[in-house]
């Protein structure tokens, strides 16, 4: 009975191929997506090492980063040799690359544009699966304040306390808000309720000296303006 061939372990590789080493010597740059993750799990299964695992995982989201940090734990570990401990170091690792891209927004504190809007606000809901609503409160010289989620429900809508908004605009001086939320289905078209709650806020706040500046719709991908489309 011929022997089963079982592929080489990783460590059994040439060191330049390695992928530890290879980042060790050569830098986080030198190494593939595939690599990066291989070194999260350290060890593949019986019949894969750990960069064969890591690239099935990867083909299986067409090789999208993003779409790898959507899978939740439980999807990871239907891949042999991905048990509970190693779905957890990828979804944290994803998280901490989320995080991340949202420090580097966070450091762009005027809003200047909807374009400014976008790239702080996309990190924190453009990948979300359920629907969040957030306020962002400025100074006279559009200088972010606070950013405020609030309200969270599900992928149909949110639930917007118009009190709530404009009690904490009171509280830190804000002469200004932009609305923003997320539109997970990924549609940017605003909806009869979007316009609704845009028209309502707007109004509330006139009553306080408060603008509304803008209301902003983030998808993974794109945004929609409610001010460039001059729907304010």
């Amino acid at each position: 009975m011929p022997e089963k061939k079982i592929p080489f372990s990783i460590k059994n590789w040439s060191q330049d191929d390695q992928p530890r080493e290879k980042l060790l010597y050569k830098g986080q740059a030198a190494l593939s997506d595939a690599e990066l993750v291989a070194i999260l799990i350290g060890s593949g299964n019986r019949e894969e090492s750990a960069v064969d695992l890591t690239k099935r995982i990867l083909g299986s989201v067409d090789n999208n980063l993003r779409a790898l940090g959507k899978l939740s734990i439980k999807q990871l570990m239907t891949f042999k040799g991905i048990g509970e401990a190693k779905a957890i170091t990828i979804a944290a690792a994803m998280e901490l690359g989320r995080r991340r891209s949202g420090e580097e927004a966070v450091k762009q504190n005027k809003i200047t544009s909807s374009a400014s809007v976008f790239e702080i606000m996309q990190p924190i809901l453009g990948e979300l699966a359920h629907e969040e609503f957030w306020i962002i409160y400025l100074n006279n010289s559009n200088a972010i304040l606070q950013k405020q989620q609030l309200s969270k429900g599900g992928i149909t809508g949110t639930l917007v306390d118009v009190r709530l908004t404009l009690k904490m605009a009171l509280e830190l001086g804000a002469t200004a808000l932009i609305l923003v939320h997320n539109h997970p289905s990924g549609t940017l078209k605003p909806s009869v309720a979007d316009k609704q709650i845009t028209q309502k806020l707007k109004t509330a706040a006139s009553s306080l000296d408060i603008k509304v500046l803008d209301h902003v719709i983030i998808t993974e991908q794109s945004y929609f303006s409610f001010a460039d489309e001059n729907e304010m």
